[in-house]
């Protein structure tokens, strides 16, 4: 019941597999293509008992939505998700099935059947495909019935080993389904495991830097001025990177629960988030922090987490910072700007810098898990977690950047309440 329950009921639908924006245009085009093809095979060269140009048509046209970049730029937003259930279940459970009750369940739409069963499975979360299935088939069914061409009804011969071959496909659909479920999860949850114990385990070496800090503070005092100056400078030096180490590890735990991300919400200010974030944030020197510009045009509340929300700000800046140190340029006033308002009842949390920027190849794929443009340090996971916070929250993130132009991450949220 535990396995059940976490497989079925716990377990995050994923509605597309192995996401990306030219998976999502290569379907689209392969729809958009394929359906009017199909129709010349089974209307013109090889003819079944029925065919429709204009369902065809109509297919093929839901194509240019998944081609469209507003869908498939991001592939991992919940609009891309829906768009792309809607379509598939469309083209593949319900057109199929109508093709085949239409076709009398001949050899030809038999064969279509189990090929879409299977590529419906490959395409989709388990979960989705079965019940997209049976809804399908049932649904055009009913349709069938209502409307349907005169089909003479299937032989108890014919009906009963259409209904083994269909029940292979979907068992076996289902069964590799469960199977590529569980790897997935279980290979991305061992290695964010691994990760957090060893950020963890790095807190014993420092905890003995800080010891060291403290000793050589104590020894100050026993040192002629100038030396016992030098000492506490030291001393401070240490003390400060301990602090930021530390900060490190507790953002790598946090990123390392990636998919067992806390559900609890509750009402967060917007303002109250970035102003807690910018004044907690470790920075290594003042010219670093005196770079931050805050402007809050409009306070709003949003429900989600406080705790994971200021992760997520802390994400951003961390990245932000990190670009403006690869510029070649002193920082300055506003090199890292953060902006909190209300644009057209969607609050908005906007962090910019004027750093490297982020290449154009790279941008549709730097919310994926363990994907990082700075392979020198960047493990791929801070965005990742950012973005699936935001989305928990009902929300979205999306990047602007030309490089050498800086970057510019937009929130917007859900507002539960203006300030």
């Amino acid at each position: 019941m535990r396995w059940l329950k976490e497989e079925v009921v716990t377990a995050p639908l994923v509605p597309v597999l192995h996401p990306s924006p030219l998976r999502m245009k290569g379907l689209g085009l392969f729809t958009l293509v394929g359906h009017p093809l199909f129709w010349f095979v089974w209307a013109v060269w090889l003819p079944q008992p029925y065919e429709n140009l204009p369902l065809r048509i109509f297919t093929a046209l839901l194509g240019l939505l998944l081609v469209s970049d507003r869908v498939s730029k991001d592939p991992t937003s919940r609009l891309s998700g829906q768009v792309f259930t809607a379509v598939f279940w469309f083209e593949l459970p319900f057109l199929f099935s109508w093709m085949f009750w239409c076709n009398g369940g001949n050899h030809a739409w038999l064969a279509s059947m189990a090929a879409m069963i299977l590529t419906y499975y490959f395409a989709t979360d388990w979960r989705i495909a079965t019940v997209g299935i049976a809804a399908g088939a049932f649904l055009s069914r009913l349709l069938f019935d209502a409307i349907g061409p005169a089909v003479p009804p299937m032989s108890a011969e014919l009906f009963w080993t259409n209904t083994m071959v269909l029940a292979f496909c979907v068992s076996m659909g289902m069964l590799l389904g469960v199977s590529s479920a569980n790897l997935r999860r279980e290979h991305l949850a061992h290695t964010l495991a691994t990760m957090g114990i060893m950020a963890h385990e790095l807190r014993t070496p420092l905890a003995t830097m800080a010891l060291i800090g403290d000793a050589v503070r104590g020894s100050a005092g026993e040192c002629s001025a100038e030396s016992g100056a030098k000492l506490e400078q030291l001393a401070m030096r240490l003390h400060t990177l301990v602090r930021n180490m530390n900060h490190q590890i507790d953002m790598q735990i946090t990123n390392a629960r990636l998919t067992r991300l806390p559900a609890r919400t509750e009402t967060v200010s917007a303002e109250d988030l970035v102003r807690s974030a910018v004044a907690n944030y470790p920075f290594r020197s003042s010219r670093e922090k005196e770079c931050v510009r805050l402007n809050v045009q409009h306070d709003f509340q949003f429900r989600g987490s406080q705790a994971l929300f200021l992760q997520v700000i802390d994400n951003l800046m961390k990245n932000a910072l990190r670009s403006l140190a690869a510029s070649s340029s002193a920082l300055q006033s506003g090199d890292l700007a953060i902006e909190v308002g209300v644009q057209q009842d969607r609050g908005r949390i906007v962090v910019a810098d004027r750093g490297v920027g982020i290449a154009p190849d790279s941008q549709p794929r730097i919310f994926e898990p363990f994907f990082s443009t700075n392979r020198g340090t960047g493990h791929g996971l801070g965005l990742a977690f950012c973005h699936q916070v935001v989305h928990a929250a009902r929300g979205s993130i999306r990047v602007r950047s030309a490089p050498g132009h800086g970057a510019v991450f937009t929130i917007e949220l859900p507002v539960s309440r203006r300030a």
